[in-house]
Protein backbone atom coordinates (compact mmCIF):
# COMPACT_ATOMS: atom_id res chain seq x y z
CA UNK A 1 0.00 0.00 0.00
CA UNK A 2 1.21 3.17 -0.96
CA UNK A 3 2.26 5.75 2.03
CA UNK A 4 0.80 9.36 2.12
CA UNK A 5 3.94 10.73 0.96
CA UNK A 6 4.13 8.51 -2.25
CA UNK A 7 0.18 9.82 -2.73
CA UNK A 8 1.52 13.74 -1.98
CA UNK A 9 4.26 12.70 -5.00
CA UNK A 10 1.64 10.77 -7.30
CA UNK A 11 -0.95 13.79 -6.86
CA UNK A 12 1.48 16.44 -7.59
CA UNK A 13 2.71 14.88 -10.44
CA UNK A 14 -0.71 13.96 -12.11
CA UNK A 15 -1.61 18.17 -11.10
CA UNK A 16 1.69 19.13 -13.23
CA UNK A 17 0.73 16.94 -16.33
CA UNK A 18 -2.85 18.19 -16.15
CA UNK A 19 -1.38 21.59 -15.75
CA UNK A 20 1.35 20.90 -18.52
CA UNK A 21 3.54 22.76 -16.38
CA UNK A 22 7.36 23.42 -17.01
CA UNK A 23 10.59 22.42 -15.02
CA UNK A 24 10.55 25.75 -12.52
CA UNK A 25 6.46 25.54 -12.06
CA UNK A 26 7.24 21.86 -11.04
CA UNK A 27 9.73 22.84 -8.68
CA UNK A 28 7.65 25.68 -6.77
CA UNK A 29 4.80 22.88 -6.89
CA UNK A 30 6.49 20.52 -4.54
CA UNK A 31 8.12 21.87 -1.56
CA UNK A 32 10.41 19.11 -0.83
CA UNK A 33 12.16 20.37 -3.85
CA UNK A 34 13.92 23.55 -2.39
CA UNK A 35 13.57 24.24 1.19
CA UNK A 36 13.85 28.44 2.02
CA UNK A 37 16.35 29.28 4.60
CA UNK A 38 15.89 33.16 4.65
CA UNK A 39 14.31 34.02 8.04
CA UNK A 40 11.78 37.10 8.18
CA UNK A 41 14.09 39.96 9.35
CA UNK A 42 16.29 39.43 6.51
CA UNK A 43 13.67 39.19 3.87
CA UNK A 44 12.44 42.11 5.10
CA UNK A 45 15.97 43.77 4.61
CA UNK A 46 16.16 42.86 1.06
CA UNK A 47 13.08 43.93 0.04
CA UNK A 48 13.46 47.37 2.30
CA UNK A 49 16.90 47.81 0.42
CA UNK A 50 14.70 46.55 -3.59
CA UNK A 51 12.41 49.43 -2.55
CA UNK A 52 14.90 52.44 -1.37
CA UNK A 53 16.06 54.13 -4.44
CA UNK A 54 18.30 57.06 -5.73
CA UNK A 55 14.42 58.83 -5.56
CA UNK A 56 14.77 58.94 -1.96
CA UNK A 57 17.22 61.90 -2.87
CA UNK A 58 15.08 63.61 -5.33
CA UNK A 59 11.39 63.96 -2.80
CA UNK A 60 11.98 66.84 -0.76
CA UNK A 61 12.23 68.46 -4.11
CA UNK A 62 8.65 66.71 -4.82
CA UNK A 63 7.63 68.38 -1.51
CA UNK A 64 8.97 71.32 -2.84
CA UNK A 65 6.40 71.09 -5.34
CA UNK A 66 3.17 70.10 -3.84
CA UNK A 67 3.32 71.57 -0.48
CA UNK A 68 3.85 69.33 2.91
CA UNK A 69 0.13 68.36 3.38
CA UNK A 70 -0.49 67.45 -0.41
CA UNK A 71 2.84 65.51 -0.22
CA UNK A 72 2.19 63.01 2.89
CA UNK A 73 -1.40 62.31 1.31
CA UNK A 74 -0.08 61.25 -1.91
CA UNK A 75 2.68 59.60 -0.15
CA UNK A 76 0.40 57.58 1.98
CA UNK A 77 -1.87 56.68 -1.04
CA UNK A 78 0.76 55.69 -3.63
CA UNK A 79 2.09 53.50 0.11
CA UNK A 80 -1.08 51.59 0.55
CA UNK A 81 -1.74 50.87 -3.48
CA UNK A 82 1.97 49.65 -3.37
CA UNK A 83 0.71 46.91 -0.79
CA UNK A 84 -2.61 46.07 -2.14
CA UNK A 85 -0.14 45.33 -5.73
CA UNK A 86 1.62 43.01 -3.51
CA UNK A 87 -1.44 40.97 -2.40
CA UNK A 88 -2.67 40.59 -6.22
CA UNK A 89 0.79 39.37 -6.81
CA UNK A 90 0.98 36.85 -3.88
CA UNK A 91 -2.76 35.79 -4.44
CA UNK A 92 -2.48 34.94 -8.13
CA UNK A 93 0.97 33.15 -7.56
CA UNK A 94 -1.13 31.35 -4.86
CA UNK A 95 -3.69 29.96 -6.99
CA UNK A 96 -1.22 28.49 -9.09
CA UNK A 97 1.73 27.70 -7.04
CA UNK A 98 4.07 29.74 -8.97
CA UNK A 99 6.83 31.78 -7.58
CA UNK A 100 8.16 33.61 -10.75
CA UNK A 101 6.79 36.52 -12.08
CA UNK A 102 7.44 35.42 -15.83
CA UNK A 103 5.49 31.92 -15.22
CA UNK A 104 2.59 34.00 -14.03
CA UNK A 105 2.97 36.20 -17.24
CA UNK A 106 2.78 32.43 -18.87
CA UNK A 107 -0.07 31.12 -17.32
CA UNK A 108 -2.12 34.57 -17.31
CA UNK A 109 -1.35 35.28 -21.61
CA UNK A 110 0.83 32.56 -22.64
CA UNK A 111 4.15 32.69 -24.08
CA UNK A 112 3.90 36.37 -25.11
CA UNK A 113 2.94 37.52 -21.15
CA UNK A 114 6.18 35.80 -20.04
CA UNK A 115 8.31 37.32 -22.11
CA UNK A 116 6.23 40.90 -21.99
CA UNK A 117 6.96 40.11 -18.05
CA UNK A 118 10.87 39.44 -18.77
CA UNK A 119 11.67 42.29 -20.94
CA UNK A 120 9.42 44.81 -18.41
CA UNK A 121 11.64 43.28 -15.50
CA UNK A 122 14.65 43.28 -16.99
CA UNK A 123 14.47 46.81 -18.63
CA UNK A 124 13.14 48.42 -15.45
CA UNK A 125 15.82 46.93 -13.26
CA UNK A 126 18.47 48.20 -15.92
CA UNK A 127 17.30 51.45 -15.34
CA UNK A 128 17.38 50.98 -11.84
CA UNK A 129 20.75 49.83 -11.58
CA UNK A 130 21.91 52.37 -14.20
CA UNK A 131 20.52 55.43 -11.64
CA UNK A 132 22.79 53.63 -9.01
CA UNK A 133 25.70 53.71 -10.52
CA UNK A 134 25.18 56.97 -12.53
CA UNK A 135 25.55 58.40 -8.24
CA UNK A 136 28.79 56.66 -7.99
CA UNK A 137 30.20 58.06 -11.07
CA UNK A 138 29.55 61.96 -10.07
CA UNK A 139 29.66 61.63 -6.65
CA UNK A 140 32.24 58.94 -5.93
CA UNK A 141 35.06 61.55 -7.22
CA UNK A 142 33.47 64.54 -5.44
CA UNK A 143 34.36 62.25 -1.93
CA UNK A 144 38.01 61.77 -3.01
CA UNK A 145 38.72 64.96 -4.14
CA UNK A 146 37.30 66.17 -1.05
CA UNK A 147 39.11 63.97 1.56
CA UNK A 148 42.28 64.36 -0.54
CA UNK A 149 41.93 67.84 -0.60
CA UNK A 150 42.61 67.88 -4.60
CA UNK A 151 41.34 69.78 -7.23
CA UNK A 152 39.40 68.53 -9.74
CA UNK A 153 41.06 69.00 -12.84
CA UNK A 154 44.24 67.44 -11.62
CA UNK A 155 43.81 65.04 -14.72
CA UNK A 156 44.08 61.95 -11.52
CA UNK A 157 42.79 58.86 -12.81
CA UNK A 158 40.99 58.11 -9.38
CA UNK A 159 38.99 61.45 -9.87
CA UNK A 160 37.48 59.68 -13.24
CA UNK A 161 34.37 58.49 -12.82
CA UNK A 162 34.22 55.89 -15.85
CA UNK A 163 37.52 54.47 -14.29
CA UNK A 164 35.68 53.97 -10.29
CA UNK A 165 32.24 52.53 -11.60
CA UNK A 166 33.74 49.86 -13.13
CA UNK A 167 36.25 49.51 -10.26
CA UNK A 168 33.15 49.12 -7.78
CA UNK A 169 31.31 47.13 -10.07
CA UNK A 170 34.54 44.73 -10.44
CA UNK A 171 35.36 44.68 -6.98
CA UNK A 172 32.12 45.41 -4.97
CA UNK A 173 28.93 44.51 -7.15
CA UNK A 174 30.35 41.63 -9.04
CA UNK A 175 31.35 39.43 -6.32
CA UNK A 176 27.61 40.02 -4.54
CA UNK A 177 26.01 39.47 -7.27
CA UNK A 178 27.59 35.75 -7.48
CA UNK A 179 25.55 34.39 -4.63
CA UNK A 180 23.66 31.92 -5.86
CA UNK A 181 20.70 33.36 -3.94
CA UNK A 182 18.97 36.36 -3.08
CA UNK A 183 18.72 35.46 0.50
CA UNK A 184 22.75 35.88 1.55
CA UNK A 185 22.65 39.38 0.41
CA UNK A 186 20.35 40.25 3.65
CA UNK A 187 23.55 41.51 5.82
CA UNK A 188 24.78 43.75 2.79
CA UNK A 189 20.87 44.84 2.60
CA UNK A 190 20.72 45.52 5.96
CA UNK A 191 24.18 47.74 5.97
CA UNK A 192 22.60 49.17 3.19
CA UNK A 193 19.69 50.72 5.37
CA UNK A 194 21.92 51.77 7.89
CA UNK A 195 23.50 54.06 5.86
CA UNK A 196 20.32 55.28 4.48
CA UNK A 197 19.33 55.94 8.42
CA UNK A 198 22.79 57.74 8.98
CA UNK A 199 21.84 59.71 5.62
CA UNK A 200 18.09 59.99 7.57
CA UNK A 201 19.49 61.38 10.59
CA UNK A 202 21.73 64.03 8.84
CA UNK A 203 19.43 65.73 7.07
CA UNK A 204 18.49 68.03 9.87
CA UNK A 205 15.72 70.78 9.48
CA UNK A 206 16.38 74.46 10.09
CA UNK A 207 13.90 74.61 12.56
CA UNK A 208 14.21 78.21 13.91
CA UNK A 209 13.48 79.38 10.52
CA UNK A 210 10.21 78.83 11.68
CA UNK A 211 9.61 80.40 15.16
CA UNK A 212 5.69 79.61 15.66
CA UNK A 213 6.31 76.00 15.33
CA UNK A 214 4.82 72.63 13.01
CA UNK A 215 1.38 75.02 12.64
CA UNK A 216 2.75 77.56 11.17
CA UNK A 217 4.80 75.18 8.89
CA UNK A 218 1.78 73.09 7.18
CA UNK A 219 0.31 76.52 6.88
CA UNK A 220 3.41 77.96 5.22
CA UNK A 221 3.30 75.03 3.09
CA UNK A 222 -0.44 75.79 1.68
CA UNK A 223 -0.02 79.01 1.44
CA UNK A 224 2.97 77.68 -1.06
CA UNK A 225 0.33 76.30 -2.94
CA UNK A 226 -1.52 79.18 -3.67
CA UNK A 227 1.41 81.22 -4.14
CA UNK A 228 1.88 82.67 -7.40
CA UNK A 229 5.43 82.14 -7.41
CA UNK A 230 3.80 78.78 -7.85
CA UNK A 231 2.71 78.99 -11.38
CA UNK A 232 3.12 75.65 -12.46
CA UNK A 233 1.84 74.09 -9.82
CA UNK A 234 -0.65 71.66 -10.98
CA UNK A 235 1.29 70.48 -13.54
CA UNK A 236 4.19 69.76 -11.03
CA UNK A 237 1.77 68.07 -8.33
CA UNK A 238 0.53 65.92 -11.20
CA UNK A 239 4.02 65.10 -12.20
CA UNK A 240 5.39 63.99 -8.95
CA UNK A 241 2.98 61.36 -8.58
CA UNK A 242 4.49 59.11 -11.13
CA UNK A 243 7.68 59.64 -9.22
CA UNK A 244 5.93 58.49 -5.67
CA UNK A 245 4.83 55.76 -7.48
CA UNK A 246 8.15 54.73 -9.03
CA UNK A 247 9.86 55.15 -5.86
CA UNK A 248 7.64 51.38 -3.97
CA UNK A 249 8.58 49.52 -7.29
CA UNK A 250 9.97 46.23 -5.69
CA UNK A 251 7.58 43.59 -7.22
CA UNK A 252 10.17 41.62 -9.77
CA UNK A 253 11.89 41.09 -6.06
CA UNK A 254 8.64 40.13 -4.13
CA UNK A 255 8.69 36.86 -5.86
CA UNK A 256 12.07 35.86 -5.38
CA UNK A 257 12.71 36.29 -1.67
CA UNK A 258 9.46 34.57 -1.31
CA UNK A 259 10.57 31.52 -2.60
CA UNK A 260 13.74 31.78 -0.38
CA UNK A 261 11.67 32.57 2.86
CA UNK A 262 12.06 30.14 5.30
CA UNK A 263 8.22 28.75 6.31
CA UNK A 264 6.83 30.86 3.30
CA UNK A 265 3.19 31.36 3.25
CA UNK A 266 1.00 34.02 1.73
CA UNK A 267 0.32 35.60 5.33
CA UNK A 268 3.86 35.55 6.26
CA UNK A 269 5.35 37.09 2.54
CA UNK A 270 2.80 39.69 2.91
CA UNK A 271 3.81 40.99 6.36
CA UNK A 272 7.20 41.45 4.90
CA UNK A 273 5.85 43.53 2.57
CA UNK A 274 3.71 45.35 4.49
CA UNK A 275 7.06 45.92 6.72
CA UNK A 276 8.63 46.78 4.04
CA UNK A 277 6.71 49.58 2.77
CA UNK A 278 5.87 51.23 6.23
CA UNK A 279 9.87 51.48 7.01
CA UNK A 280 10.27 52.89 3.36
CA UNK A 281 7.18 55.62 3.54
CA UNK A 282 8.74 56.60 7.14
CA UNK A 283 12.26 56.98 5.86
CA UNK A 284 11.03 58.79 2.69
CA UNK A 285 8.66 60.91 4.55
CA UNK A 286 11.15 62.53 6.88
CA UNK A 287 13.89 62.58 4.26
CA UNK A 288 11.51 64.78 2.08
CA UNK A 289 10.38 66.59 5.17
CA UNK A 290 14.04 67.68 6.87
CA UNK A 291 15.43 68.43 3.70
CA UNK A 292 12.22 70.92 2.59
CA UNK A 293 12.26 72.35 5.41
CA UNK A 294 15.72 73.23 5.62
CA UNK A 295 15.86 74.95 2.12
CA UNK A 296 12.07 75.44 1.37
CA UNK A 297 11.96 76.73 -2.49
CA UNK A 298 15.70 76.72 -3.07
CA UNK A 299 15.76 72.53 -2.49
CA UNK A 300 17.47 70.88 -5.97
CA UNK A 301 16.23 67.96 -7.58
CA UNK A 302 19.35 65.73 -5.81
CA UNK A 303 19.78 67.13 -2.06
CA UNK A 304 23.14 66.41 -1.84
CA UNK A 305 24.03 68.85 -4.32
CA UNK A 306 21.75 71.58 -2.12
CA UNK A 307 23.94 70.77 0.93
CA UNK A 308 27.01 70.66 -0.58
CA UNK A 309 26.34 74.32 -2.10
CA UNK A 310 25.75 75.38 1.43
CA UNK A 311 29.52 74.39 2.80
CA UNK A 312 30.90 71.50 0.31
CA UNK A 313 33.88 70.61 2.76
CA UNK A 314 31.46 70.05 5.55
CA UNK A 315 32.22 66.69 7.51
CA UNK A 316 29.03 65.44 8.20
CA UNK A 317 27.62 66.12 4.40
CA UNK A 318 30.80 64.33 3.19
CA UNK A 319 29.77 61.45 5.27
CA UNK A 320 26.41 61.08 4.16
CA UNK A 321 27.77 61.65 0.81
CA UNK A 322 29.67 58.09 1.46
CA UNK A 323 26.75 56.70 3.21
CA UNK A 324 24.50 57.08 -0.18
CA UNK A 325 27.00 56.10 -2.07
CA UNK A 326 27.42 52.59 0.10
CA UNK A 327 24.06 52.12 0.29
CA UNK A 328 23.34 53.02 -3.83
CA UNK A 329 26.50 50.52 -4.46
CA UNK A 330 24.97 47.77 -2.21
CA UNK A 331 21.44 47.50 -3.81
CA UNK A 332 22.67 47.19 -7.19
CA UNK A 333 23.24 43.33 -6.69
CA UNK A 334 19.62 42.90 -5.15
CA UNK A 335 18.62 44.37 -8.19
CA UNK A 336 20.37 41.99 -10.62
CA UNK A 337 18.94 38.98 -8.79
CA UNK A 338 15.68 39.19 -10.41
CA UNK A 339 16.73 40.56 -14.24
CA UNK A 340 19.27 37.28 -14.22
CA UNK A 341 16.02 35.26 -12.97
CA UNK A 342 14.14 36.43 -15.86
CA UNK A 343 16.53 35.76 -18.62
CA UNK A 344 16.99 32.63 -17.72
CA UNK A 345 13.45 32.27 -17.26
CA UNK A 346 13.36 33.03 -21.18
CA UNK A 347 16.40 31.33 -22.36
CA UNK A 348 16.64 28.60 -20.27
CA UNK A 349 13.03 27.48 -19.21
CA UNK A 350 13.97 24.30 -18.38
CA UNK A 351 17.52 24.19 -17.29
CA UNK A 352 18.95 23.18 -13.87
CA UNK A 353 20.86 25.39 -12.00
CA UNK A 354 24.89 25.83 -13.68
CA UNK A 355 27.57 27.98 -12.29
CA UNK A 356 28.55 28.95 -15.70
CA UNK A 357 25.61 30.59 -16.99
CA UNK A 358 24.69 32.47 -13.54
CA UNK A 359 28.28 33.82 -13.31
CA UNK A 360 28.25 35.07 -17.36
CA UNK A 361 24.59 36.46 -17.16
CA UNK A 362 26.15 38.65 -14.16
CA UNK A 363 29.05 39.26 -16.09
CA UNK A 364 27.09 40.47 -19.20
CA UNK A 365 24.45 42.62 -17.32
CA UNK A 366 27.43 44.26 -15.20
CA UNK A 367 29.08 45.22 -18.67
CA UNK A 368 25.34 46.47 -20.68
CA UNK A 369 25.05 48.79 -17.51
CA UNK A 370 28.60 50.50 -17.36
CA UNK A 371 28.62 50.89 -20.90
CA UNK A 372 25.28 52.46 -20.63
CA UNK A 373 26.17 55.28 -17.65
CA UNK A 374 29.76 55.62 -19.52
CA UNK A 375 28.96 56.52 -22.96
CA UNK A 376 25.41 58.22 -22.03
CA UNK A 377 25.64 61.42 -21.03
CA UNK A 378 22.36 62.46 -19.99
CA UNK A 379 20.24 59.35 -19.37
CA UNK A 380 17.04 61.64 -17.65
CA UNK A 381 14.70 60.88 -21.13
CA UNK A 382 15.49 57.53 -21.85
CA UNK A 383 15.05 55.89 -18.59
CA UNK A 384 12.29 59.08 -18.08
CA UNK A 385 10.64 56.68 -21.18
CA UNK A 386 11.33 53.30 -18.84
CA UNK A 387 10.28 54.58 -15.91
CA UNK A 388 7.27 55.61 -17.49
CA UNK A 389 6.33 52.48 -18.78
CA UNK A 390 7.87 49.62 -16.87
CA UNK A 391 6.90 50.83 -13.03
CA UNK A 392 3.23 51.20 -13.77
CA UNK A 393 3.42 48.03 -15.28
CA UNK A 394 5.23 46.18 -12.67
CA UNK A 395 3.18 47.71 -9.59
CA UNK A 396 -0.34 47.90 -11.07
CA UNK A 397 -0.65 46.67 -14.35
CA UNK A 398 0.69 43.06 -14.39
CA UNK A 399 -0.25 42.51 -11.07
CA UNK A 400 -3.97 43.60 -11.66
CA UNK A 401 -3.95 41.81 -15.07
CA UNK A 402 -2.03 38.47 -13.42
CA UNK A 403 -5.55 38.51 -10.83
CA UNK A 404 -8.02 39.33 -13.25
CA UNK A 405 -7.03 36.01 -15.38
CA UNK A 406 -5.28 33.52 -13.09
CA UNK A 407 -8.25 33.71 -10.15
CA UNK A 408 -11.19 31.17 -11.62
CA UNK A 409 -14.27 32.77 -11.84
CA UNK A 410 -15.38 29.61 -9.59
CA UNK A 411 -13.53 31.35 -6.53
CA UNK A 412 -14.15 34.82 -6.97
CA UNK A 413 -16.74 36.30 -10.27
CA UNK A 414 -15.93 39.10 -12.33
CA UNK A 415 -18.69 40.81 -11.14
CA UNK A 416 -17.21 40.02 -7.30
CA UNK A 417 -15.45 43.30 -5.57
CA UNK A 418 -11.99 41.91 -5.85
CA UNK A 419 -12.36 41.84 -9.21
CA UNK A 420 -13.91 44.54 -9.34
CA UNK A 421 -11.34 46.50 -7.31
CA UNK A 422 -8.13 44.60 -9.02
CA UNK A 423 -9.71 45.62 -12.57
CA UNK A 424 -9.98 49.54 -11.24
CA UNK A 425 -6.44 49.02 -9.88
CA UNK A 426 -5.19 48.01 -13.66
CA UNK A 427 -7.34 50.75 -15.05
CA UNK A 428 -4.96 53.07 -12.82
CA UNK A 429 -1.87 52.02 -14.24
CA UNK A 430 -3.04 53.04 -17.54
CA UNK A 431 -3.54 56.34 -16.60
CA UNK A 432 -0.17 56.52 -14.74
CA UNK A 433 1.49 55.36 -18.11
CA UNK A 434 -0.19 57.86 -20.17
CA UNK A 435 0.39 60.31 -17.54
CA UNK A 436 3.85 60.24 -17.23
CA UNK A 437 4.78 59.83 -21.05
CA UNK A 438 2.46 62.98 -22.01
CA UNK A 439 4.95 64.98 -19.29
CA UNK A 440 7.78 63.54 -20.71
CA UNK A 441 6.66 64.81 -23.99
CA UNK A 442 5.90 68.15 -22.74
CA UNK A 443 9.41 68.18 -21.48
CA UNK A 444 10.56 67.58 -24.67
CA UNK A 445 8.74 70.10 -26.52
CA UNK A 446 8.99 72.49 -24.34
CA UNK A 447 12.37 72.49 -23.20
CA UNK A 448 11.77 73.14 -19.29
CA UNK A 449 13.47 70.94 -16.44
CA UNK A 450 10.77 69.79 -14.10
CA UNK A 451 10.78 67.41 -10.97
CA UNK A 452 12.87 64.42 -11.37
CA UNK A 453 13.49 61.39 -9.32
CA UNK A 454 11.95 58.14 -9.28
CA UNK A 455 12.94 54.99 -8.79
Amino acid sequence: MATALELAVILFMLRCHVMKCDHEEFMSLCPWQFEGKTSFGMSVFNLSNAIMGSGILGLSYAMSNTGIVLFIILLTCIACLSSYSVHLLLKSAGVVGIRAYEQLGFRAFGQPGKIAAGVIITFHNIGAMSSYLFIVKYELPLVIQAFMGLSFNTGEWFLNGNYLIIIVSVCIILPLALMRQLGYLGYTSGFSLTCMVFFLSSVKPAWHKCPHGLVSLLKHSLCNAANLTYPLYGFQTAYTIPILAFAFVCHPEVLPIYTELKNATKRRMQGIANVSIMGMFVMYLLTAIFGYLTFYVNTESELLHTYSKVDPLDTLILCVRVAVLVAVTLTVPVVLFPIRRAILQLLFPEKPFHWARHITIALCLLFVVNVLVILVPNIRDIFGIIGATTAPSLIFILPGLFYLRIVPTEQEPMKSRPKITAACFTAMGFIFMSMSLTFIIIDWTTGEKRAGGGH
